[in-house]
């Protein structure tokens, strides 16, 4: 009977959904404090630490580029993760690494790998915890963004590399999406899009309380 009401419905009403049965079992309900955490998600190129930190130094508040933590917990870079541990190694430590930096940042900025939201059990993590954001970009902008950064490897060898790319964005589109907000960088100048971003985020974000003890 579930599964037949929820059918065909769209993600607005299957997020209204998830929510109403939450607050009937008294589980997995939003975090109160979840504002004063900011993520983005989005593929590499759509500009996550660019704009992160550039938010963060405004907001005050620490910048956590999440495979950073994931290699400080794994001891390793993330290619040898995946080397080590498969695709399946590096999403626990990634999991790990989310829910340390929820635990231990009330407020915070947080620009997630991105192929995270293609984990439901990290993906819910955040979406609870988390003022979620996607920042979008054309396939062409994230290309030309990653090349910028002196990555040569999207190219190298690979004729089909844009088409592949194409298939990744519209693979994970339907994550994204679930979101709170979306906002699109393509075809604007770095400071254009930061306002911007700044002036939507400061629509919704709300430190937390933190408690200073003296010692």
């Amino acid at each position: 009977m579930i599964r037949q009401l929820l059918k065909g419905r769209d993600e607005q009403g299957l997020k209204q959904a998830r929510q109403a049965l939450a607050d009937l079992f008294g589980v997995g309900a939003l975090d109160p404090s979840r504002h004063g955490r900011i993520a983005l998600i989005g593929l590499r190129g759509a500009g996550k630490s660019t704009l992160g930190r550039m938010l963060a130094d405004d907001l005050r508040v620490p910048f956590v580029e999440l495979n950073r933590n994931i290699e400080r917990l794994a001891g390793c870079p993330v290619t040898e993760i995946y080397s080590l541990y498969g695709s399946a190694g590096y999403r626990r430590y990634e999991l790990r690494a989310l829910d340390e930096v929820i635990k231990t940042h009330p407020n915070a900025v947080i620009a997630t790998p991105g192929g995270l939201v293609s984990e439901p059990v990290t993906l819910n993590l955040l979406l609870t915890h988390c003022f979620t954001i996607w920042l979008q970009a054309t396939p062409e902008d994230h290309m030309k963004r990653v090349i910028a950064q002196g990555d040569m490897r999207p190219m190298a060898g690979n004729k089909e590399a844009m088409e592949d790319l194409r298939r990744i964005l519209a693979g994970r589109v339907d994550f994204y999406t679930k979101a709170d907000i979306s906002f699109d960088t393509s075809g604007r100048v770095l400071a254009e899009a930061y306002l911007d971003l700044r002036s939507k985020v400061l629509l919704h974000y709300v430190p937390a309380d933190v408690e200073v003890t003296s010692q």
